[in-house]
Formats: structure tokens, sequence, C-alpha cells
């Protein structure tokens, strides 16, 4: 035989992807029917909710399944998605349409999530740390130098000016009638 006739592993979920993509189109192409009921619709939402947030998923087997991440992947990955640049763009242009759809709950978060997004980096926190790294002899000296100063250091010793704290603060005590706890009318 000119070729195995076993089924081909694939190494990545995204290369799984493209090749249940491209075999739903051959099907398509050849004249299969396309039907979708409504059971298997809502299991094809739940495994594009499941790529978009990079979840495993089961193997694309059921035809129509693989036809509609195909589609999604066309339509807003400018193609089949073969590396993680064209499913950031296919993300990011799903959240701009959704960013326009009519319902303010769902435009929010779609904005929300596209001020996150790691290119714009709208509604994050930016933090820049600077690090010089001297030298080992230069950290070295520094440290003798402050060794040095704190050693040479002149010592003053303080006598106290008999001065007692609980007569100048005062001290708390209690009276007696608050310790016994008196009884209000």
């Amino acid at each position: 035989m000119p070729f195995s006739i076993e089924p081909d592993e694939t190494d990545t979920f995204m290369e799984e992807i493209t090749v249940a993509a491209n075999t739903a189109e051959m099907l398509e192409t050849l004249g299969a029917p396309l039907e979708v009921d409504p059971v298997t619709l809502d299991r094809e939402k739940a495994l594009i909710d499941a790529v978009a947030k990079r979840q495993q998923t089961t193997p694309l087997k059921n035809y129509s399944t693989a036809l509609a991440a195909s589609g999604f992947l066309k339509t807003y990955g400018q193609s089949i998605a073969f590396d993680v640049g064209q499913v950031r763009a296919a993300l990011t242009n799903k959240l701009l349409e959704i960013a326009n759809c009519g319902e303010i709950k769902y435009e929010l978060k779609a904005l929300e999530l596209l001020g996150k997004h790691s290119d714009i980096s709208l509604f994050t926190d930016k933090s820049e740390i600077t690090i010089n790294y001297n030298s080992p002899d230069a950290l070295e000296a520094a440290i003798k130098e402050r060794v040095k100063r704190l050693l040479n250091a002149d010592i003053i010793d303080m006598t106290p000016n008999g001065i007692d704290l609980d007569e100048e603060l005062g001290v708390y005590t209690p009276e007696p009638e608050e310790a016994e706890g008196e009884e209000e009318e």
C-alpha cells in the first residue's frame, strides 16, 4: 500500500482542529449533508468556548462540530489557526464583534477583555523594575566603606535626666467603681 490507513496522531490541539476542519470542508465539498440539531449546536458552542479558554477538550470526531470550528477560525482568524498569533487575532476580532452586539452586558464585558488584552493593556497595571548590576569588586568596596563608617562612628552615651515616664505621661489606674461594674438605672 502506498500509504498507511492508520489515523495520524497530532502533536497539538491546534493541529487536531486543523485536521478536523480540513476533513469537514472536504466532506462538505463532496456533498455531505450538514445536519445540526440544538444539542449538537450547544456542544459546538461549548467546544469553541473551551478552545478560547485554552482548555483540553475531547477530540473532534463529529463532522458538524469540526465544521463549526472551521467556520469560527476562518471568520475570526483569517484562516485555520496554525499559531498562537492567529488565535489571538481570532479572539480579538470576536471580542470586537461582541463589543457591538447591542446588549450592554456583553458589550461591557467584551470591552473589558479587550482592554486587558496584552497588546492593548489599557486596564492593566504596569510596573517597571530597573536593576543596576555592579561588579563584585564594586559591591565589596561599598560594603567595606559602610562597615568602616559604622565602626568609626562616634559613640555618644546618653545618661537619663531623671525623668520618670509614669510621672510625665501618667499611668492609667482604673477607678474602683469602674472595676466593680456599677449598674445603670
